[in-house]
């Protein structure tokens, strides 16, 4: 979403209001592709302070992410509020631009990789996925009956097997 920045002066406190719905498909997180599961919307407004853009506004979207676990896909509500300054400057505090537009999408985009859980749980108390043949424990127990344990920590299965204080 390009907004044009020409028009807008620090005189009066101008700014631009900006209610905007964004339709978009995925986007890379750093690590995995993330879906969006509903349009991005966002409420604000642009104003020009001097040599430097106030962009101000909420977000308010959903995307679908892999549980960390059991790797199913689930829906993830993000809220966030935004406030980023835009320059023509080489401040690293602030997001440069040396054009007369603004692509918002992108600043709004980065705001939400950063709201992104780093552990991605379906639920609380999933149980992921049986190490042996890969059965989604949250939908049952698995007939394994062994499970593989590294040789270099079965000493340590022992010495708790016992349940004695250590």
């Amino acid at each position: 979403m390009i907004i044009n920045i020409k028009d807008l002066s620090d005189k009066n406190h101008e700014r631009k209001n900006i209610n905007i719905e964004i339709e978009k498909d995925k986007f890379f997180d750093g690590s995995e592709m993330v879906e969006y599961s509903k349009p991005i919307k966002f409420y604000g407004f642009l104003r020009r302070k001097k040599e430097v853009m106030e962009l101000i506004g909420d977000v308010d979207t959903e995307v679908l992410l892999n549980c960390s676990r059991c790797t199913k896909a689930f829906p993830y509500k993000i809220k966030i509020h935004i406030e980023e300054e835009i320059s023509n400057t080489d401040d690293c505090e602030i997001i440069s631009t040396n054009t007369e537009n603004i692509d918002i999408y992108e600043i709004i985009e980065n705001s939400i990789i950063l709201e992104l859980p780093v552990k991605r749980l379906c639920k609380e108390d999933c149980k992921g996925l049986c190490q042996t043949c890969g059965k989604d424990l949250n939908l049952g127990q698995c007939s394994c009956t062994d499970f593989y344990v590294d040789p270099r920590l079965e000493k340590l299965s022992q010495m708790f097997s016992n349940h004695k204080e250590v």
